[in-house]
């Protein structure tokens, strides 16, 4: 039955190739998805039945119904996971993605706030009054200063945070651990937090909880970075990923070594963290204008 192949293969991801729970849970979703239409429209049980031909269809259903390219791509990357892993099993012979193809999408630059804005933000910013205000600016510090992603800011631990040398551990991806310095200025607003904290009786293995001392939680971060981004940007998107691609353009944009950045953002791959270079074109143009003597 495909129903039990897609319950091998989530425990596949999470036991043995330790994937978040969130890239887990859009898999998921996926592949169900795919298998409610193929019941509904073939009537197909198993696996070994389903061919291109009904991949493509199912492509072309997705289309109709107005979803958009990007999340048709990555449907149809959690399908060639799923057949990879199938074949890997010797559940099937046959890898019928090999004959779809992914809709064309069009490359979308990182979005980010410019450097003074969050100047402003973390510096001249009024935030509410007492521990929730000096919470939501630890936060929004954090992702700036750090590049952490949502998950890994929600995870972090009070005892993952050594202020006597400057620095916290974070748990990434596929539970890979790294270290990330952070600065004098944001070491003593931990210290400060963990205080207040404590001092409100809001204590917690987390580093950050709730008004209620619980531990935070994803929509409510996302809030929190919204509103706060709002009072300097225009832009459109608003949330704590932008504050990670800002996080890696204003290094990248003083100087920072690519590889360097890539080692603090966590990427797997050099290739995911190039695409930052893109947004310092600018920079560059300016430099050339003004450094070059046949400019």
């Amino acid at each position: 039955m495909i129903g039990d192949r897609v319950q091998d293969f989530v425990n596949y991801l999470q036991f043995e190739k330790h994937f978040s729970v969130n890239t887990i849970t859009a898999y998921q979703n996926d592949l169900h998805q795919f298998q409610q239409f193929l019941t509904t429209n073939f009537e197909v049980q198993h696996v070994k039945a389903i061919n291109h031909q009904m991949i493509r269809s199912w492509l072309v259903h997705l289309m109709e119904n107005k979803i958009v390219a990007r999340s048709v791509a990555r449907k149809l990357t959690t399908l060639k996971s799923f057949y990879k892993y199938l074949l890997k099993e010797n559940i099937v012979e046959n890898n019928p993605m090999a004959k779809v193809q992914s809709p064309k999408i069009q490359k979308r630059l990182p979005v980010f706030v410019e450097e003074k804005p969050m100047q402003q933000l973390l510096d001249q910013t009024a935030f509410l009054e007492g521990f929730e205000g000096n919470r939501d600016k630890l936060i929004i510090n954090l992702l700036y200063s750090t590049g952490i992603r949502l998950s890994e800011l929600i995870g972090l631990k009070t005892l993952d945070t050594d202020l006597f040398q400057n620095q916290i551990k974070v748990l990434g991806k596929r539970n890979k651990e790294r270290i990330i310095p952070i600065t004098n200025e944001l070491s003593e607003q931990i210290k400060a937090y963990i205080k207040e904290r404590d001092r409100e009786n809001l204590s917690h293995d987390n580093l950050l909880v709730t008004v209620k001392g619980e531990k935070m939680y994803a929509k409510l971060v996302y809030n929190i970075v919204k509103r706060n981004l709002g009072y300097v940007t225009s832009i459109e998107k608003k949330s704590p990923h932008v504050l990670r691609h800002t996080f890696a353009t204003h290094l990248l944009n003083k100087g920072a070594d690519l590889n360097a950045i890539k080692e603090l953002l966590g990427h797997a791959n050099l290739s995911a963290t190039q695409v930052y270079t893109h947004n310092s074109i600018g920079r560059l143009k300016n430099i050339y204008k003004n450094k070059h003597p046949r400019a």
